[in-house]
């Protein structure tokens, strides 16, 4: 009888649950202490107790055998009968076993049909510091899981994969989440639905303006001087579409200027040749949109072109556009427009080349770059890393909104009947070839700041805000990572030997880009992880922010970010009037939908994280929360930074302010 006392053993087990309105649930909830030789049957909560939001539940476990190490609990929730059955949020679980208390994290949403839920306690680890073998089998079992539950879909050949869900339901409560928005005033926009006519002239175009941009300062700026030609060169950097221009010290071999078409447009001592040698020449080439199917809209076809664009930066040090072929294929039929052509020409030239931009910056630069990047990454990572694996601890965070927001894109905004389809140039059948075109041309430096802006030669421009900001922001989150991963990697051999982590790299390699694209095929050191890692939350945080944030404010006269052209390219010089100009462009309602849609998307959630904030119980241990106050400190500098130059500046660069960059992409 002593011996079998011996054995028996006392657990105090505290459940908790987390303090949102929505957290608690009607549900039972029963649980299992599983130890390294033995578990306990499952047991319930006592009938008076409730898993009310921010509650703490008492259970009293015995056990007849030894459990050994205590190493999982499992959770399951049961629907009460005649209640309603609801989702539950629980925090944690503590166990007390005499005067030990171990705490299981869960700090997620539990459902009935979700089965037996499993908890781990103790810290983050890599494979091979797993040394219970239970647990090593747990970690196993629950990625295995995982894969069955995340499943890779095309969506456009040649272009990254996405995740294999149709419905939003299918995400589950802990992949989907409710944007809380301020209301977008739409009021203004939506009575023109029913017009498919042309404006009748820019006055009707300032009116519209009146109503829905006169409050912001941004967009009054660009009314007044989108017709500029230094302004021109300014949006190539701050704008909307920052990625897009390169120096140049070769001329395209398709491009027909010549040095003597340029000569006016050189300084007196230069030449083109001599400005070409001295980095002053910079490009904006549309070719990925050569012979892309333009869009029917209202029943008329609309047109795409694919211009060279040549820039130069002045003696004062201003970046000018001083010759436009709207056409990849040089000809009599394609002529190069230029700043000493007629006022309307060249206005109109550059309308052309703004309405490519808006092509390339929302199908490439703002869709592809940023939201099917950070759902490649968060695929991957619910398939790859378990939750112990601290990569997926670090990422996940700026991952999680990606699926339910893709999933509603690919469902309205890219959908028939959706605002590409009737409003765009680029319609359903222009998204496929771009995307897959534009898959093709990616490859890994462009997507890594320091790199991209080397490389593009636009890192050392004068007034370049953009460039700027960018590279502050990844410094910080490289520092950031890279101290993350020292967290966890003593040196790189552990990096090689990490299957799990080499097995992520092969999963996005795998359902990405061609191996042209220079993504690593495999990781060799800490620090090739740790600029992966940082390229992929700058993708779904800061870059994001400067596309997606700054799209109204470039927008809203819509002469300067033109969604279609309703005419083709004109062909021959000295043909067009300004009353010509107003019948290239967009008609009224296709312009009010486009305009609707970037109102909504434009706005930032009420409740949205900042960048490097997290919610998360992980990231409030003393080695992460050491991590994270560095992080946000330098942050904050960089806030505080770019507030005074703003404050500066006549035409301000608020979209790279870290304050107000969203820790993910969740709109």
């Amino acid at each position: 009888m002593s011996d079998m006392t011996a054995s028996c053993e006392q657990f105090e087990v505290t459940v908790h649950t987390s303090p949102g309105p929505t957290c608690g649930t009607f549900s039972l909830l029963w649980l299992s202490l599983i130890g390294s030789e033995g578990e306990t049957p499952p047991s319930s909560l006592n009938p008076d107790q409730h898993l009310l939001p921010g509650s703490v539940c008492l259970v009293q476990l015995r056990t007849e055998a030894p459990l050994g190490e205590l190493v999982l609990v499992r959770l399951r929730l049961e629907a009460r009968a005649g209640f309603p059955n609801l989702d539950w949020h629980c925090s944690r679980v503590e166990v007390r076993r005499r005067a030990e208390v171990q705490v299981f994290l869960c700090d997620r949403w539990l459902r009935t049909a979700g089965g037996d839920v499993e908890l781990r306690s103790g810290k983050l680890c890599l494979l091979t510091d797993e040394t219970e073998e239970k647990l090593q089998q747990h970690r196993l079992k629950r990625l295995q899981h995982q894969q069955e539950l995340i499943r890779w879909r095309l969506f456009i050949d040649g272009a990254p994969q996405c995740v294999d869900v149709k419905l939003l339901s299918e995400l589950g409560p802990n992949l989907s989440y409710t944007l809380k928005s301020p209301a977008a005033n739409l009021h203004y926009l939506k009575g023109f639905a029913g017009r498919s006519e042309a404006w009748n002239s820019f006055s009707e175009l300032e009116t519209v303006f009146a109503q829905c941009g006169l409050q912001n300062k941004i967009a009054r700026f660009v009314k007044a001087h989108w017709k500029d030609d230094w302004y021109f060169g300014h949006q190539c950097l701050n704008g909307c579409n920052p990625l897009l221009l390169r120096q140049t010290r070769l001329l395209p071999s398709n491009l027909a200027v010549t040095s003597d078409m340029l000569r006016p447009f050189m300084p007196e001592d230069s030449s083109l040749e001599l400005e070409l040698q001295k980095g002053n020449i910079y490009l904006l080439d549309y070719e990925v949109l050569d012979g892309v199917p333009p869009n029917v809209v209202n029943g008329k076809q609309t047109y795409l072109s694919a211009p060279l664009c040549l820039l130069h930066l002045n003696q004062q040090k201003q970046l000018v556009p001083v010759a436009i072929q709207l056409q990849q294929t040089p000809g009599p039929q394609n002529p190069v427009f230029l700043p000493s052509d007629s006022s309307c020409d060249w206005l109109l030239a550059k309308i052309w080349v703004h309405s490519a931009d808006f092509q390339c910056h929302q199908l490439v630069s703002h869709y592809l770059r940023t939201h099917m990047m950070a759902e490649l990454c968060c695929v991957a990572t619910l398939r790859q890393l378990p939750e112990l694996h601290p990569l997926h601890q670090l990422l996940i965070p700026h991952l999680r909104t990606s699926l339910q927001i893709n999933l509603q894109a690919r469902a309205s905004l890219l959908a028939a009947g959706g605002v590409f389809d009737q409003a765009v140039g680029s319609g359903l059948k222009a998204v496929s070839v771009l995307l897959c075109r534009a898959s093709a041309r990616i490859h890994y430096r462009t997507l890594c700041v320091p790199d991209d802006l080397s490389d593009r030669g636009v890192d050392k421009l004068p007034n370049n805000h953009y460039a700027q900001d960018a590279l502050r922001i990844w410094d910080a989150l490289l520092r950031f990572v890279a101290r993350w991963v020292d967290l966890y990697y003593s040196g790189d051999d552990e990096v090689q030997n990490d299957s799990e982590l080499q097995n992520w790299i092969t999963d996005i390699n795998t359902h990405s880009f061609s191996q042209n694209s220079g993504f690593p095929q495999s990781f060799h050191a800490k620090a090739e992880v740790s600029k992966f890692v940082t390229m992929f939350i700058y993708s779904c945080s800061a870059l994001h922010a400067a596309v997606n944030f700054s799209q109204l404010d470039f927008a809203l006269w819509m002469p300067n970010c033109p969604a279609s052209m309703s005419r083709p390219p004109p062909q021959v010089k000295g043909a067009v009037t300004e009353d010509d100009i107003l019948s290239f462009l967009p008609d009224a309602n296709s312009t009010c939908r486009v305009l609707s849609a970037l109102t909504v998307l434009s706005q930032p959630g009420v409740d949205f994280v900042p960048l490097c904030h997290y919610k998360e119980a992980v990231f409030k241990e003393d080695a992460h929360r050491r991590l994270v106050e560095e992080v946000q400190a330098q942050l904050k500098a960089i806030s505080d930074d770019i507030t005074e130059r703003n404050s500066q500046l006549e035409l301000p660069y608020p979209y790279l302010c870290p304050a107000s960059i969203e820790n993910s992409v969740a709109i």
